[in-house]
């Protein structure tokens, strides 16, 4: 008879055994390179740039990591970034990768520490628009909708303006009208979710902004259901416990008129049949307009600013659908009460502000923050913009976006809610 130790032996061979195939089953099931929480994984398939569709270029296939590389990566899960050097490998020969494309590559440097303080009145000015958040958030005489509901009540499709990127452990929420064309730039560069000729993007505006926006170009929080499942959630609130956080906002008023004037002053077709149509028919006193922008311009009808806000204030926008993210509010984009921000920009002080926080993400020897002045809008017009709007409107309106005033420390718009 088989001793009791021997059977005890194959026992443990046996269950080792299994728990290896399990795991090797589980690894390919789920993609062990997006399961590291602060760990690089392979780049995306090349999407060619809008700009350069005329050009032929050679396909690209997604590199798949090696084992090892993945054991590397599982170790250093365990690592805060900036805590261990970069397990970066220069990308491995594939058949379809050009030798000009291997010899251009260079091998990333975002682990430089950075030794020069940061000047005390940023970091002072960060922690007074963080106090401010968690202090309105607190306040229970200070209510909006939405605000008492936890992180797992949050809606999935209402998450998808969190953009990940795990190499370097940052969550941005982007929301439209305050720079969000460059900063998703900034990301697909950090990222290197874009490979041209297969060497990642290094210049963000060498990026087409049409290709900035493309949605498959960014992993956001939305997306996690489809790739995780049941872990979805749970995946989210590890990553957003660790990781960087930050988001960008602007002053309300001015955000409003900066998207009208972006997708109603000029000829944008989608804007047109989507709203403005909408616009014309009950507030314009026009009720077949033209079918096309071109025709409604060729006439000289646009809907006019007040046309706007009262679109914004009518109960049945909402009934119909949710209000488009270049106009809904940052609150509902971003989730400040759910989510602890690290760091809140303003668009007001965004030199000075990106150049804080690429430091603190110690990426800004990798990217620059580019400079625009796209669009601009002056909160100096704002009382001329609102001229034509009656005053009992733009308080209505100040009520509806009142939570991103004071969340975000905007001072109430006396000029413009005053006679």
């Amino acid at each position: 008879m088989m001793g009791t130790s021997q059977m005890f032996h194959i026992f443990v061979v046996l269950g080792s055994a299994f728990m290896i195939l399990l795991i090797i089953i589980y690894w390919e099931e789920v993609g062990a390179s997006h399961q590291y929480l602060h760990t690089p994984f392979s780049p995306r398939p090349k999407i060619p740039n809008p700009v350069q569709q005329q050009q032929q270029q050679q396909p690209q296939t997604p590199r798949t990591p090696a084992f090892l590389s993945d054991i590397d990566a599982f170790v250093n899960q365990f690592l805060e970034p900036g805590t261990g050097e970069p397990t970066d490998q220069v990308p491995a020969e594939t058949s379809n990768q050009s030798e000009k494309a291997e010899e251009r590559y260079v091998p990333r440097q975002e682990w430089k520490i950075h030794l020069t303080p940061v000047a005390a009145e940023l970091r002072q000015r960060q922690e007074n628009r963080q106090r401010l958040l968690k202090d309105l958030c607190a306040n229970d005489s200070f209510a909006f909708p939405g605000k008492k509901r936890s992180f797992d009540e949050i809606p999935i499709q209402e998450l998808d303006h969190l953009i990940v990127d795990d190499r370097h452990g940052i969550i941005y929420c982007y929301v439209p009208k305050v720079a969000c064309t460059n900063w998703k730039r900034i990301m697909m560069v950090l990222s290197e979710s874009l490979l041209i000729d297969g060497v990642p993007q290094r210049d963000p505006l060498a990026i087409h902004r049409d290709l900035a926006h493309n949605s498959t170009m960014h992993f956001t929080f939305n997306k996690f259901w489809k790739r995780y499942g049941k872990f979805a959630r749970h995946l989210m609130k590890v990553k957003l416990k660790k990781y960087t956080k930050f988001l960008f906002v602007r002053d309300p008023f001015v955000r409003l008129i900066s998207a009208f004037r972006d997708k109603f002053e000029g000829r944008n077709e989608e804007f047109y049949r989507r709203f403005a149509k909408i616009m014309l028919r009950r507030y314009g006193n026009q009720p077949t307009p033209p079918d096309s922008v071109d025709k409604a311009f060729a006439t000289g009808l646009h809907p006019s600013f007040p046309h706007f806000i009262q679109y914004l204030l009518d109960p049945r926008t909402e009934k119909e659908s949710p209000f488009n993210e270049h106009w809904q509010q940052v609150y509902r984009l971003c989730h400040p009460c759910q989510i602890q921000y690290d760091f809140v920009g303003h668009l007001e002080t965004a030199v000075e502000d990106a150049e804080h926080l690429l430091r603190l993400l110690r990426v800004d020897n990798v990217v620059e923050f580019p400079a625009s002045n796209r669009n601009l809008t002056a909160s100096d017009s704002e009382s001329d913009w609102f001229n034509l709007v009656p005053l009992e409107v733009r308080r209505e309106l100040y009520k509806l976006y009142e939570p991103d005033f004071r969340l975000f420390g905007y001072s109430r718009p006396d000029s413009v809610l005053n006679e």
